[in-house]
């Protein structure tokens, strides 16, 4: 092909030079732009649209209009046959255009004048397409389907696509048919998520497909649009803002579409200020900017004192430069100052002066229907409120406007280069005009599209306003870079990203204040990457999903936590980060599946390409700032700078080719990096399973989740299981299969009743199914650990029978199977029911024959296994145990010992369980400073592992250990209610009438007697209901204690009351809960004159002690005894 030729069969061989010298040949013309195409020489606009228009034909295999007729077919045109190129998933705007009546022009016109008439429309339409860097898919007939957003994404593609439509209905109004008949064209505009990129046909028939719902949308609405009209999608709709005038048009029922969809009539673009038209009035208060607001305003203070100033604002896409500068304005409401609001545009970086020619139409407030003398009269007015020299100004700026001065001024008789310096000029004195009545606050909103003259003109502009009052406020993207940097006027003011508790903190102003779960904060958090416009979208997207149910004061999961999806309105600016480098899109896809982080090393195996052209793009997603290096190849780890970019590189990849990949990166892993499967073992599972080998997937996601077991990282251990037993359901129903998902079934329950609580609905429901595994088939050796699960199941909801006959049923088992590390277990599971049933002889028994048969290198996988050391239980429990029996010292040698074994093994879990215990016995100890020191450093381990069930038991009993050193009553209590509401929520029925005893006694020391009497009650009530009587002697003790200072006159039924206790506790040999029902019944006693029964009573019980004579309860007994002893008891 032949460019000169070319050019001259358009009509514009002057540019046959310029094409030549820059070496545009048949295989680079069809990728020229609008940009390229003026840095060419052609500054015609006229001319640059006839060349987009023959190029955009080219790219479709379309000869143009304008070529010269043949006698022969064309040659094949080098370059028209569409490049190689692998589909993808992406989101597109697509547009149908269709020319109104060309049915009845066929009918009336000949063949050859409508086959020109086609060809000029198409011209049209494709020049107007072009313009705005949409891609014409396909010419059909009267019809143009065109895409924006492929090949090549821009982060504005619906408002492109908007453009376009409506330029396309304005100029082919301009055309008519040979009988003089204007020409119409409708227009329809749909956005969604496509398929693209399938090569079809072949030869001159090649094109590429898309697939989806959104090219039929297209044409649908494109047959209700009238002539002349553009009608869009609601999501489109969306995406524009207020960038638009619009008319809801209400519902439609469209063919192939089930439900009616909401469409809407493209109106004129309507906004001045993009940021305020995309986001509209409803903004959240500015987050994690006060230190660069505040130097803002103190730059604004010296203009006030006369000292001109200019800020560079610069950051990201959707950092929060445009939030900023409306913060700004919003801080200034109160000040009288001349704002002057300038907005470069991309549609317009070719206009010589556009955002001052668009500022200046917006302040003379030119209408549409405003004729040139008309206009002309404004102008004059704007001009003269600024400067007196109202003649010499009105010309220069009447020609920049475009405005015939008719005869009211000469003409100019200028050169061009003469034309501009004194059209600066004339600028540069209305401002200094303005500032000389008051400040001036001059914003340039995006420089980096400005176009070459208005950044010559801001040049200038920054030189002149160092002695005026007036601050000049430029933001842009970091990729420009001004020569005009080093003034000492001149401020560089960089936005970075805002951190995880800012991100928080804007995340709570969208939600109104209301929480979301945590689990999906998390993630808004870990995928935003701090910058603002991703967090605020990606908020406004879950909370328009449904995927959450409103409460009160906090958003709660409606289901299952699904992936969160790319909200519509990033997606296109994302894609154009990746496309805007082409030639390493491919590499970052590739890098994609490997994760958000990938070396070097792996990515090199992965990709199909040599070590250099690997390197080269590397380098380029570098420099593109799409991701950052760290080290040197092959030493090098590189990141994708954000985790969005990541996704949606992720994403545009159909998932046949993700498969792909995700398989050939595990063999990879599995061939060249033996080392992650063993330390990294998820990154394998995760591959396999996005590969879709589901049999290799699990293998490696149990190993994930032992793994993580073992760390105590509970949640994760969670996912890896969750995910194995999912991918497991359409696995073949065979022994092996079973196997595999009890070993599943027995970890994931471990680690649920970490997070969830022993005897949470999900913790049950994996034991259940474990159990009816080992039915299925013969599983014996695998029932133990599935018994126990049930044990403690049962066993914390306060089934103690139930939890009884398990433990029986696993000493059977462990004896059977003659296996010593059950037996250790089997004691335990025995042991612990049989304390809180009040059996504490017996079950002290079974604690010291699990410690003493308890091996802790042995033993060590048993606190993963079964989710808590068994030396650390038997021993904390045996604590409690010998306190009940009367022997103190024991009871604290054991609690000593359980905390140096939970140290010693670094399991969290274990820790927390011995130091709640720890700090329990403290308080039957009633040794307060020790019990609020153990209870606090139990809530700090709890609230750092997350531990529901432990972290209210020590909020409990650290609540009693403030009520007895005097802290606010009603505040303790009310901790101590909330504990034990925290520990119910678990599911747990467990220890309720303990703690309830110790609500009571807060109760007492408040003064709140009947409401410790009621509480006494439920305690009493749920001992009847359950059994637990470990405590049973205490409650009826506690009971007299309260009735006494209720009614002191009642001295019978608190009699009654201590009588009852004291009966219990020898009836379970409970010397410490005796020794207190005995002080208490002793010293009602002596105020009554019975003082021999009163000293003989307390002299038995506390002549059976043999140690822990420290103890607050001996010493209260031996101090009443001896006051008995001091004042002579009646014979």
């Amino acid at each position: 092909m032949d460019i000169a030729v070319w050019l001259s069969g358009l009509g514009l061989g002057q540019y046959a030079q310029a094409f030549r010298e820059n070496d545009i040949d048949a295989d680079v013309l069809a990728d020229l732009t609008a940009d390229d195409l003026t840095e060419l020489g052609v500054t015609s606009i006229g001319h640059r649209r006839k060349l987009l228009a023959a190029i955009t034909a080219l790219r479709v295999g379309s000869v143009p209009a304008t070529t010269p007729p043949t006698t022969s077919p064309p040659p094949a045109v080098p370059g028209t046959a569409l490049p190689p190129s692998e589909a993808e998933r992406r989101q597109v705007t697509v547009m149908f255009a269709d020319l109104v009546g060309s049915t009845a022009l066929v009918s009336r016109l000949d063949p050859e004048e409508m086959r020109k008439i086609i060809r000029g429309y198409q011209d049209t339409v494709a020049g107007e397409i072009a313009c705005y860097e949409g891609h014409v898919a396909k010419f059909m007939g009267d019809g143009v389907l065109a895409y924006f957003g492929w090949p090549k994404a821009h982060e504005d593609d619906a408002e492109r696509a908007a453009r376009a439509g409506l330029a396309v209905t304005q100029s082919v109004a301009e055309l008519a048919s040979p009988d003089g008949q204007p020409l119409a064209a409708r227009v329809g505009i749909a956005t969604g998520l496509v398929v693209v990129g399938d090569l079809v046909g072949s030869g001159e028939a090649q094109e590429r497909d898309v697939i989806g719902e959104t090219p039929n949308l297209a044409a649908r609405l494109q047959a209700l649009a009238q002539p002349g009209q553009v009608v869009i999608a609601e999501r489109t709709c969306r995406l524009l803002g207020r960038l638009f005038q619009v008319e809801d048009l209400g519902e439609r029922q469209l063919a192939g579409f089930g439900e009616p969809l909401r469409i809407f009539l493209l109106g004129q673009s309507a906004a001045e200020d993009r940021f305020e038209a995309l986001h509209g009035t409803g903004l959240v208060p500015l987050v994690g900017r006060e230190q660069e607001l505040a130097l803002l305003l103190d730059r604004w203070a010296r203009v006030r004192d006369g000292e001109g100033q200019v800020v560079l604002l610069s950051g990201e896409p959707g950092i929060g430069k445009s939030r900023l500068v409306r913060a700004l304005r919003e801080s200034l409401a109160r000040d009288t100052y001349t704002p002057l609001s300038h907005f470069c545009s991309p549609f317009h970086q070719t206009s010589p002066l556009y955002p001052v020619i668009d500022l200046l139409e917006r302040a003379a407030g030119f209408a549409r229907d405003d004729g040139p003398l008309e206009k002309l009269d404004k102008l004059e007015a704007l001009i003269a409120a600024a400067t007196p020299d109202v003649a010499a100004a009105v010309p220069l700026l009447a020609a920049l406007l475009s405005i015939p001065i008719a005869d009211r001024y000469p003409p100019l008789e200028l050169s061009p280069e003469q034309q501009k310096r004194r059209t600066f000029e004339a600028l540069e004195d209305q401002v200094t005009g303005l500032a000389a009545h008051r400040p001036v606050l001059a914003v340039y909103e995006d420089v980096h599209w400005a176009d070459p003259t208005t950044l010559e003109w801001l040049e200038s502009a920054i030189e002149r306003v160092q002695t005026l009052p007036i601050l000049v406020l430029i933001t842009c993207r970091p990729e420009f870079s001004p020569r005009w940097t080093g003034h000492a006027h001149l401020t560089l003011l960089t936005l970075s990203r805002l951190g995880r508790r800012q991100g928080a903190s804007m995340v709570d102003q969208l939600t109104g204040g209301k929480a979301l779960p945590a689990e999906v904060l998390a993630q808004v958090l870990a995928r935003t990457d701090g910058v603002p416009l991703f967090v605020e979208e990606l908020t406004k997207a879950i909370l328009e999903s449904g995927m959450l149910a409103e409460e009160s004061d906090r958003y709660i999961l409606s289901g299952p936590l699904p992936p969160l999806a790319i909200p519509a309105t990033l997606h296109d600016s994302l894609m154009a980060r990746l496309d805007r480098f082409a030639p390493v899109k491919q590499v970052a896809q590739i890098a994609a599946c490997i994760g958000r982080e990938f070396s070097y090393d792996l990515v090199s195996m992965t990709a199909p390409l040599s070590e250099a052209t690997l390197q080269d793009a590397l380098k380029g997603l570098c420099a593109s700032e799409l991701v950052f290096c760290r080290g040197t190849p092959p030493n090098a780890t590189y990141r994708f700078k954000h985790a969005l970019v990541h996704e949606v590189a992720y994403r545009s990849l159909l998932r046949s080719r993700r498969q792909q990949l995700h398989a050939r990166i595990a063999t990879v892993l599995e061939e060249h990096f033996p080392e992650s499967a063993e330390t990294e073992p998820e990154l394998l599972g995760h591959h396999y399973a996005e590969a879709g080998l589901k049999e290799q997937a699990v293998v490696y996601l149990q190993r994930a989740g032992a793994r993580a077991l073992e760390r105590s990282a509970y949640l994760e251990a969670i996912s890896h299981l969750a995910r194995g037993l999912e991918l497991l359901e359409a696995s073949p129903d065979t022994t092996e299969r079973a196997q595999r998902e009890l070993q599943l079934q027995l970890a994931l329950g471990s680690a649920l009743m970490a997070t969830k609580g022993y005897a949470a609905p999900e913790v049950e429901q994996a034991y259940v199914r474990a159990r009816a595994l080992c039915s299925d088939i013969d599983l014996t050796p695998q029932l133990f650990p599935v018994l126990h699960g049930l044990y403690r199941i049962y066993h914390v909801r306060g089934d103690l029978i139930a939890a009884r006959e398990v433990g029986e049923h696993l000493t059977e088992l462990g004896q059977s199977l003659g296996d010593q590390s059950l037996l250790v277990e089997a004691n335990r599971a025995l042991g612990v029911p049989l304390l809180w049933l009040g059996e504490v002889a017996l079950a002290r028994a079974k604690l010291e024959a699990g410690t003493a048969l308890y091996d802790a290198k042995l033993l060590r996988s048993h606190a993963y296994t079964y989710g808590i050391d068994p030396g650390v239980v038997c021993l904390s429990y045996a604590a409690l145990a010998w306190w009940f029996l009367g022997f103190n010292d024991h009871a604290l040698d054991r609690s000593q010992r359980a905390l140096a074994l939970a140290d010693e093994l670094s399991h969290p879990h274990s820790r927390a369980l011995a130091l709640v215990w720890a700090a329990w016995l403290r308080q039957f100890r009633r040794e307060v400073p020790s019990t609020e020191e153990m209870a606090q450093a139990a809530i700090r381990l709890c609230s750092e592992h997350g531990y529901p069930l432990w972290r209210p038991m020590g909020a409990i009993l650290h609540g009693w250990a403030l009520s007895e050193s005097g802290q606010k009553p009603d505040d303790c209590i009310a901790q101590m209610r909330q504990g034990l509401a925290d520990l119910r929520a678990t599911g747990a029925g467990l220890w309720q009438p303990c703690f309830l005893a110790l609500i009571a006694e807060a109760c007492n020391k408040a003064n709140r007697i009947e409401e410790g009497l009621t509480v006494l009650d439920q305690a009493l009530g749920i001992v009847q209901e359950r059994a637990e009587r470990f405590y049973e002697a205490e409650l009826h003790r506690l009971r007299g204690e309260l009735l006494l200072r209720c009614n002191p006159a009642n001295v019978s039924a608190c009699e009654n009351c201590f009588r009852t206790a004291i009966a219990i506790a020898r009836s379970q040999q409970a010397r410490s809960l005796e020794l207190r029902a005995a002080t208490s019944l002793a010293r009602l006693w002596a105020e009554r004159g019975e003082r021999r029964d009163a000293r003989d009573l307390l002299r038995g019980i506390c002549g059976w002690f043999t140690e822990g004579f420290g103890t607050l309860d001996l010493q209260e007994a031996q101090a009443l005894l001896s006051e008995l002893g001091d004042h002579g008891l009646d014979e």
